[in-house]
């Protein structure tokens, strides 16, 4: 597999179109499609990127390894805007050089499209120059599949109400020839002038309860295929990755999820039903005035070209300034988000008129994008629709003088011109339609990218029992949020069924993501991890996970009630079952004193219970769950001497039979774990008792060390 990157100088610092290639061992520079210069990896110490003002480049270490760098040899140079992409492309050469592994080009992070080489707009990971517009129209067109029968029914409402309206012409053509011009000079016709009147009222009303009842099952079939549609998205979003939540802030999420798929409904609702009516009229008026003249007819058409061509001009500007809304919109409803959920921090800081006023550059931000998109169409629209109606002037001249020689009856030109409102009406909402298609298609690709977006963790295609009566096996563990950037190196390890495991190391050095590989929220990159002989990856993610514990350092609460917090672990759990985890956990005490116990609302995030208290739900929770291995991350790092005491003895009981792994800042409460393990730099540097690591003096000793001496400096 070959990974590319652009570059876009040319040694003498010019702009062109350059790629970068690294293939079979082989990094390739090409200019304008024609290969320039080749380097072969295993003849290199390694990549280097050496950066200028607004600009840098990429150079060629030899394996000699000279210090002097006039010895490298210059691969490419780039703007500034090429910057990442060249550097992450260095780092998987370079790892190639060091390991012999190939790794993919990760540019997600960097949001490049691959194609052009633009930025993609915040909040997306497709290029909205690049992506294939047919492509959307097909893929909602496959979702909308199911309600084709339902659609078809409200097609035949909308051609029956169309064939209605067209009959309003028809008629008036009617009267004028046969009755004004006819009849009523004789003295006769009265009643067929009442017969005609009639009919076109009956015309227009069955044409208007056509379209109510068309309108009705519209917005029915509409608000179905939303509520799927958001249900797609949500469904979507729970089984995302971390890495892919970690890339989208909440408020982008929540407003997929809502705004984004009723920008769709609406859409349908407003513009679909429109669209069907509107062609079916098109076609159907269009042969009828054909029929009645040629020649005005291609009066009235003249126009169309053009209009469609300055369409076709301003459709490219029109997706850019909706996506641009769209994402101020998004980053007020994150900033929304986050200070409704931080309320607190932002009053114990007094930072409300900050706030407030960082809100408001944002809504203000928001209002004067949208303002200038109306503005566009302000100015846009009223030009279109009088370039669309010209052919009305021509058709009034001409006719009108068809009409006075006698080659055209007044009846033949009243019907004509009443149809030219008809066929008017699809030009005019053809003129208006990008408008709603560039918001459409925004709400459309970021609706798709989500229900797109590749799962880093699948369930194999045939799992095996989730058994972990058995050992927990690590075996060469290697594991980077990028491959090339490896966080966990060649781990391995052995824990014995029912062992406690306490994890000690610097910040950064791995032991949450060996914690987050235990609940297999991510995959190894190599090696394996295997619980009773079976690879993690090969068992369920829900059996498997049904049978952990956790308890995290940052507890979350769900905004409901204390017993709901708790049965949350097992909520098919008796009420008994619930006390008695939290009398485990010494929760029970201060549930009792609260004014409605267990039915006490916690508030959103449990802000209604303080630190120490929501902790020790957290452990009731993991307590209810009684799972086979047990996961403690700083678990008592919100109490205090006196309830941590408790709560240890507790713990202590929870642990026995059970597999644990402890992650403690506090080194001193992981003394009674069976063994510790120090992890440094991502390697397994020690592994012991807490008496044997002290013994040996190495890392683990220097930890506990400096423990101490904080502890005097804070006495």
């Amino acid at each position: 597999m070959a990974e590319r990157v652009i570059f876009d100088l040319t040694p003498e610092g010019l702009l062109l179109d350059g790629t970068l290639t690294f293939e079979d061992g082989v990094i390739t520079a090409a200019q304008d499609g024609q290969e320039e210069r080749s380097f072969h990896a295993e003849g290199l110490r390694e990549l280097t990127v050496r950066m200028y003002v607004g600009c840098g480049q990429l150079e060629a270490v030899p394996q000699h390894g000279a210090a002097d760098a006039s010895d490298n040899t210059v691969i490419c140079r780039f703007t500034m805007a090429r910057a990442e992409a060249i550097g992450e492309f260095c780092k998987v050469v370079n790892h190639y050089i060091a390991t012999g592994r190939v790794t993919a080009l990760s540019l997600a992070d960097l949001r490049v499209c691959p194609k052009c080489g633009r930025r993609y707009a915040k909040g997306l990971n497709v290029c909205l120059f690049c992506v294939d517009k047919g492509y959307l129209v097909r893929r909602t067109a496959g979702l909308a599949k199911p309600y084709l029968k339902q659609m078809s029914l409200t097609a035949v409402l909308v051609t029956l109400a169309s064939a209605a309206s067209t009959l309003v012409p028809v008629l008036n053509a009617r009267l004028v020839d046969t009755y004004f011009y006819g009849g009523l000079k004789q003295g006769g016709g009265v009643k067929g002038v009442w017969l005609t009147v009639l009919a076109i009222a009956v015309a227009q009303l069955a044409a208007q309860a056509l379209r109510i009842l068309s309108q009705r099952r519209s917005n029915k079939i509409s608000c179905a295929f939303a509520a799927e549609l958001r249900g797609l998205v949500y469904d979507k979003v729970q089984r995302l990755s971390l890495s892919s939540m970690s890339r989208k802030t909440a408020g982008d999420l929540m407003k997929r999820v809502t705004r984004d798929t009723q920008t769709v409904r609406s859409f349908i609702t407003e513009q679909g039903i429109y669209a069907l009516e509107k062609l079916i009229m098109f076609v159907v008026v269009f042969a009828i005035l054909v029929n009645i003249s040629p020649l005005l007819t291609f009066l009235v058409v003249i126009p169309v070209p053009l209009v469609a061509f300055l369409i076709s001009r301003f459709w490219k500007y029109i997706h850019v300034r909706y996506e641009k809304q769209w994402r101020y919109d998004s980053r007020s409803n994150s900033i929304l988000h986050d200070i409704v959920r931080g309320i607190r921090v932002v009053k114990t800081f007094g930072s409300e008129a900050r706030e407030i006023e960082k809100f408001d550059r944002t809504c203000a931000e928001l209002a004067r994008i949208s303002a200038s998109n109306e503005h566009f169409w302000a100015l846009t629209f009223p030009f279109l629709m009088f370039l669309v109606g010209i052919g009305e002037f021509f058709v009034l001249i001409v006719g009108g003088r068809l009409a006075i020689e006698g080659r055209m009856t007044a009846g033949e030109l009243l019907e004509f011109t009443l149809f030219l409102t008809y066929i008017y009406q699809p030009l005019r909402w053809l003129s208006s339609l990008p408008r709603r298609l560039g918001e459409v298609q925004t709400s459309l690709l970021k609706i798709f990218e989500v229900l797109d977006e590749q799962e880093d963790v699948t369930d194999a295609a045939e799992v095996k029992p989730c058994d972990l009566d058995g050992d927990i096996v690590f075996d060469n563990v290697r594991f980077g949020y990028k491959p090339y950037e490896p966080v966990l190196r060649d781990v391995s390890l052995t824990v014995k069924k029912g062992e406690m495991i306490g994890l000690v190391g610097h910040s950064g050095a791995g032991k949450s993501t060996l914690i987050n590989l235990i609940m297999r929220l991510y995959d190894t990159d190599e090696g394996s991890i295997r619980i009773n002989g079976v690879d993690l990856r090969e068992m369920s993610q829900q059996a498997y996970r049904e049978k952990i514990g956790v308890v995290f350092q940052e507890t979350f609460l769900f905004a409901g009630t204390i017993y709901d917090n708790i049965a949350y672990a097992r909520p098919t759990a008796d009420p008994s079952e619930v006390i008695a985890a939290a009398k485990a956990a010494n929760a029970h005490d201060f549930i009792m004193k609260t004014p409605d116990g267990y039915n006490t609302v916690v508030g959103e995030n449990g802000h209604n219970l303080s630190g120490g208290e929501r902790q020790r739900v957290s452990i009731a929770r993991a307590i209810l769950r009684n799972p086979e291995i047990l996961i403690l991350d700083e678990a008592t790092s919100a109490l205090d001497p006196e309830t941590e005491g408790q709560i240890q003895e507790a713990l202590a009981r929870l642990v026995k039979g059970r597999t644990t792994f402890a992650i403690a800042h506090r080194l001193a409460t992981l003394k009674n774990a069976d063994r510790l393990v120090v992890i440094e730099k991502g390697r397994i540097a020690e592994v012991g008792t807490h008496r044997d690591l002290l013994l040996q003096n190495g890392i683990y000793a220097g930890l506990i060390k400096a423990q101490r001496q904080t502890s005097k400096f804070s006495q």
